[in-house]
């Protein structure tokens, strides 16, 4: 396992979930993956049954950015934002690896909201 290794493999499954490639976005995952939803307390057992999830969402993405990736050895952070019908959703993906393959994930999300005009004065925007 090389860190060049892994960010390759996080940069196609990223690219194919933009895509909206099932097949290449779950290439990424070991069989007996899990993956976590700490905010609605569900854990997904298995690439099976993660993609069989993630294919019968009632909307397809419409806007997908990743902001930042990073990691070393094991455990790598991305972030990023989708778009739901034009609605943003600030999400940060976990994932462990063994080798090239994720082993297990947790993904946080959560609606952007506008920050309050009082601490204007020391904050920058980003986009």
């Amino acid at each position: 396992m090389t860190e060049a290794s892994i960010r390759d493999a996080l940069d196609a499954h990223w690219r194919a979930s933009a895509a909206g490639d099932l097949d290449a976005e779950h290439a990424i995952y070991a069989d007996d993956a899990i993956c976590d939803y700490p905010q609605s307390a569900e854990r997904i057992v298995g690439r099976a049954n993660l993609q069989a999830l993630r294919s019968h969402h009632p909307d397809k993405p419409s806007g997908f950015n990743v902001r930042r990736i990073q990691g070393e050895g094991p455990l790598w952070v991305t972030e990023y934002i989708i778009s739901y019908k034009g609605r943003a959703t600030c999400t940060v993906s976990i994932m462990e690896f063994r080798g090239t393959q994720v082993v297990h994930e947790t993904q946080y999300f959560c609606d952007p909201f506008d920050a309050p005009a009082w601490r204007s004065q020391w904050v920058a925007r980003i986009t």
